[in-house]
């Protein structure tokens, strides 16, 4: 390792100086070294829910961690500091801020709906019966952070029901102004958007630019993008999406180790200014982004590893951008397969995907609840070593009740499969194949 790449001499990205590639892109078998630390007997399409992370960038977190663990008051005073700067830096220029003041790093998107929150929760206090609205499937932890924050201070909640399945972005457009005409029932103010860019499940990929121009239009007060599943998976530019703030994971498609997201707070909002770390620390005061960046004694090298990961997606053609492409291929191609073999079809049009895709599962399955959903996904992993999510769609108005009596009986259960880069074709053939026989031999789950 050269002296100017060594962490410990607050250089370089903490990994080791390598000589320019000759033999161009990544290959196959270099990718699936780079996670061989997976279990292998797994098929693994459900990258949306804890994302992966790649050796090399693993073996650069690790570098941090020594680091610090050699000489911590070295790595607190000298590194870590400008490195985090430098991980902003890159997040910037990857979502199009205009300033790298409107970015802080944080655990996840819980955190950031956390920050948001606590702050638009005081103006309710002010304010009662004004409202939030945001879609009925929006993540449960943003729910309770509702709950904590704002139910509690006296501000009224209005949640717009996400069509599923879904034909197009005019049926999400036409409900989402439904749920703002009736939050602005009774001369009410409107004083928080939640939009999710992509839901999570049931997994819609939502028309997050047409929806923050309609609240813009009808006065809302201010717009929260919780686009957990976003940075990695769908282009991001936060300007032309025009959010008062937008947070996204960097673990789930942005091969990050667990755990960290960015925040964007858009400068020209005057609020952002208000915005503080839940945790408290000697920083306090200081602006959320170098709030953010001491939150006592912690593990801050996922924070750390940007550079490391952007050097990992350059190796693939077309950057992250061509991996986005080639996810967003194969995810269709593979949930036009399964639902082919099942008889059933798909939760939303391809526009209306990214890297995941929601597959109606057979009506045979019966899937009439919740718990069966979670029976079912607990059942493909321990008997099948399968690891999916499995949905569970109510039956709407007039539709009746679940009956197994034929193929093409009412879809109750949806499979949301992911597609990252060290997917196979044959981590798909083992869940159909999965499927076929718990219909087939009536293997209950």
């Amino acid at each position: 390792m050269d002296r100017e790449e060594d962490p410990r001499n607050g250089g370089g990205n903490g990994t080791t100086t390598k000589k320019p590639r000759i033999s161009g892109f990544i290959t196959d078998s270099e990718v699936q070294s780079e996670f061989s630390h997976h279990e292998p007997r797994v098929a693994r399409i459900n990258n949306g829910s804890f994302g992966c992370c790649p050796g090399s960038v693993l073996a650069a977190q690790r570098s941090w961690q020594l680091c610090f663990l050699q000489q911590p008051d070295h790595f607190y005073f000298s590194v870590l500091r400008p490195k985090l700067l430098r991980s902003r830096a890159l997040v910037q220029t990857l979502i199009n801020a205009d300033h790298i003041d409107e970015v802080s790093l944080v655990d996840n998107a819980t955190t950031a709906a956390a920050i948001v929150l606590q702050q638009i929760g005081r103006r309710f206090s002010h304010h009662q019966n004004d409202a939030v609205v945001m879609f009925s499937c929006a993540f449960p932890a943003v729910k309770k952070s509702i709950q904590a924050y704002v139910t509690r201070a006296g501000g009224s909640v209005v949640e717009v029901d996400l069509p599923f399945p879904v034909n197009s972005n005019t049926e999400v457009i036409t409900e989402f102004r439904k749920g703002l005409s009736k939050a602005k029932s009774g001369g009410r103010k409107v004083r928080l958007a939640i939009i999710d860019h992509i839901t999570s499940m049931p997994s819609v990929l939502i028309p997050v630019r047409e929806l923050v121009k309609i609240c813009r239009e009808e006065g809302v007060d201010q717009v929260f993008v919780d686009a957990a599943h976003a940075i990695g998976s769908v282009p991001v530019d936060v300007q032309q999406i025009g959010a008062d703030f937008y947070v996204s994971n960097l673990y789930k498609w942005f091969f990050a180790p667990p755990s960290v997201a960015f925040l964007y707070c858009r400068r020209s909002n005057a609020s952002s200014s208000e915005m503080h770390h839940p945790v408290v620390s000697h920083e306090y005061g200081n602006g959320l982004p170098i709030e953010s960046s001491w939150i006592g004694t912690r593990d801050y090298t996922p924070q750390l590893v940007v550079p490391a990961i952007t050097d990992f997606v350059n190796r693939f053609e077309g950057g992250s951008e061509g991996i986005m492409r080639r996810n967003h291929v194969q995810v269709l191609k593979m949930g036009k397969m399964l639902a082919e073999a099942w008889g059933t079809s798909l939760g939303s049009p391809p526009e209306m995907c990214a890297s995941m895709v929601m597959v109606g599962l057979p009506s045979k399955l019966c899937i009439s609840s919740d718990d069966d959903a979670m029976r079912l996904r607990s059942h493909l992993r321990e008997k099948y070593g399968v690891e999916v999510p499995i949905y569970y769609r109510a039956p709407k108005n007039g539709e009746g009740e679940c009956e197994p009596k034929d193929k093409d009986g009412l879809i109750t259960g949806y499979a949301r499969i992911s597609h990252q880069v060290y997917n196979r074709i044959e981590d798909y053939f083992k869940f159909r194949d999965a499927i076929n026989r718990i219909v087939l031999e009536e293997d209950l789950y």
